[in-house]
């Protein structure tokens, strides 16, 4: 999050099981001016973009159409296609191994690195190594890891936390930035200029390239008929971490799988397109196993399911696992404009994360993100493979108002008998007719003179932490009614 004084904020949580509901975070977000500006700036910009590559293809619903149709095949067909990835990957020389769960993961890779009496580390952007929370369980054994994405450098110097899946610093501006690189980099007489700053971190970068022999990537996509992988970049300092190490290691969910090398034709189409308004990635990177005197010597893939394999059972949530990781639903999303990343407490923010998120936590935490949400279907227009996420978003607050249902049949829980309450007074009219009596005198302690409420006191503040109220009018509609019928009557 962004900070008085330009420097970023190392409070952001991203962790689900810590971070606090979705309502709570927002409020703070909303109090930041400058970060909601820096938000809604790029996201215009990137939607501007988008728009306009959009329009030029004639043919970008059949694009999304076969997209959607690639996806939801190498899901139907997910443990063949991962097979056929392990035994052509083995096959070229490379290691395949499989985790159940983040722990799982963050094990093998420490085993690997071990063997390899690693010390560093450098790592292309990987959203699945922040989703196992790789950088601190690497440094807590020793390790140290280091970024060479751009905006994940702004983030690890500054302590801060990504709050777009795309472009990470999308919050920060360009003189926090220099404030960032000026203090961490000892750098006294930079300016805010972008060609400056990425001249300091290029610098910053160049001798861990030639020195460090152990790499992290993620994959955007994992080839089943020919074992490779694939990742595709901005800047170039992937492409530096795929070739100059003498290990790599590849953490990949598992539903990054495609069946054939012809279906990358349709995805790289669209996923360039949606996620920065570009025509083509500038660096696509492809590689399978291992080649001799060419990159790396020593090529592992770790496979993580981390909750995947549930969501694949769900008929519905399924398609979840559709995603390319494009962020055009957040970039579209109205709620994200305003809250920014953090607010998600997830390394997965917006609507994709909204869904996401509760599902890989088993419904176990972040259950406020299925709220997070004005359902206006934005998100769906724009998803490149045809996500119905509204109809997720659905799904999973049915599941969770069966969660409080369940919880609430205890005889002493608050909702419990509020609910028994309101039973009893919508029973019976008098009782029905006495608590609006009473509610309207007691809600005139609280209604201002333009005739709202703005703040409740108990329960009744989470409605006005978001939105005002109208008070109660002095007279009810049935009184209204029963008056004028009377007045009626009187007449004839």
């Amino acid at each position: 999050m962004s900070a008085p004084g330009g420097q970023l904020d190392d409070r952001a949580i991203l962790d689900p099981a810590h971070a606090p509901p979705f309502p709570a975070a927002a409020l703070t977000v909303l109090r930041d001016p400058q970060l909601r500006k820096n938000v809604a700036h790029a996201t215009d910009v990137i939607q501007a973009k988008r728009a306009l590559l959009v329009a030029e293809k004639t043919d970008w619903q059949e694009l999304r159409s076969a997209a959607s149709r690639i996806k939801e095949e190498a899901l139907d067909h997910l443990g063949a296609y991962l097979k056929q990835f392990e035994e052509r990957c083995t096959a070229a020389g490379g290691t395949v191994h499989w985790a159940a769960d983040a722990a799982e993961a963050r094990r093998i890779i420490l085993e690997i690195l071990r063997e390899e009496k690693a010390e560093e580390v450098i790592k292309i952007k990987t959203m699945t190594s922040a989703e196992i929370q790789l950088n601190p369980f690497l440094e807590a054994a020793g390790i140290r890891a280091h970024e060479t994405d751009l905006a994940e450098i702004i983030l690890q110097l500054g302590k801060g936390e990504p709050s777009h899946i795309v472009v990470p610093a999308l919050h920060v501006n360009r003189s926090q930035v220099r404030e960032v690189f000026a203090r961490r980099m000892g750098i006294e007489d930079l300016s805010d200029d972008p060609q400056a700053l990425t001249a300091a971190a290029r610098g910053f970068l160049r001798r861990k390239f030639l020195t460090v022999p152990m790499a992290i990537s993620g994959a955007n996509f994992l080839i089943a008929e020919t074992g490779a992988v694939v990742v595709v970049e901005s800047e170039g300092n992937g492409r530096m971490c795929l070739t100059l190490p003498r290990t790599l290691i590849t953490l990949a969910g598992i539903e990054k799988v495609l069946p054939r090398f012809a279906d990358l034709e349709v995805m790289l189409q669209l996923l360039a397109r949606s996620a920065t308004g570009e025509r083509m990635n500038p660096y696509t990177s492809l590689w399978t196993g291992v080649r001799a005197d060419d990159g790396p010597q020593r090529f592992h893939v770790v496979l993580l399911d981390n909750g995947r394999s549930s969501i694949l059972a769900r008929r519905t949530g399924r398609q979840t696992l559709k995603c390319i990781r494009c962020a055009a639903c957040m970039n579209a999303c109205p709620v994200y404009r305003q809250t920014g990343g953090h607010a998600y407490g997830s390394v997965y923010p917006g609507p994709i994360g909204a869904i996401l998120t509760p599902q890989l936590e088993q419904m176990q935490h972040a259950q406020s993100l299925p709220y997070a949400s004005s359902l206006c279907g934005a998100c769906y227009e724009v998803c490149p493979v045809k996500i119905n996420i509204p109809e997720v978003l659905l799904e999973l607050r049915a599941r969770v108002t069966d969660q409080e249902r369940r919880q609430a049949r205890r005889i002493f829980d608050p909702l419990y008998i509020g609910l028994r309450v309101a039973n009893l007074l919508f029973s019976r009219a008098w009782l029905f007719h006495a608590a609006q009596w009473a509610g309207r005198i007691g809600l005139r302690f609280f209604t201002g003179k333009d005739g709202w409420i703005h703040r409740l006191p108990g329960v009744g503040a989470k409605w006005t932490q978001t939105r005002d109220l109208r008070g109660l009018p002095r007279q009810t509609f049935h009184a209204w009614w029963t008056g004028r019928r009377q007045a009626i009557g009187n007449r004839h």
